[in-house]
């Protein structure tokens, strides 16, 4: 049998293979988003791997307007509330135990999520 591989032989899918991941930060602080990223790219680069970004993506301005005396009476005042959500994106491509070293010391503040994603283009 031609595509039996018996308990001793070596399977080619053992090695650790290089996935193309794409890491996702969020942030409500811009300072902290960028150091993150810098260390990410850093970490990355140290180890040899091949890295696209960071691409900044636009940010979320998330807003509410509330009236400051619930009982309506008196004058109209309102206060109004923004929280805005800033978000990065970095392409690498790496195996598995390597992103996990590079994403383990990440600064409070600053949301990491990471999927192995098939890229419509070549990291090069």
């Amino acid at each position: 049998m031609s595509g039996y591989l018996g308990k001793d032989s070596k399977d080619a899918g053992d090695a650790p293979k290089e996935h193309r991941i794409r890491i996702t930060l969020t942030s409500r602080k811009v300072k902290s988003l960028e150091k993150v990223c810098k260390e990410l790219i850093e970490r990355a680069r140290s180890k040899d791997l091949r890295v696209k970004g960071p691409v900044r993506l636009p940010t979320k301005n998330l807003r509410i307007s509330t009236r400051k005396t619930p009982n309506g009476e008196g004058s109209k005042t309102w206060d109004s509330y923004e929280m805005r959500i800033h978000k990065r994106l970095i392409d690498l491509q790496a195996g598995t135990e390597v992103v996990k070293q590079i994403i383990i010391n990440i600064e409070a503040g600053v949301e990491v999520n990471h999927r192995s994603i098939q890229f419509k283009y070549h990291l090069s």
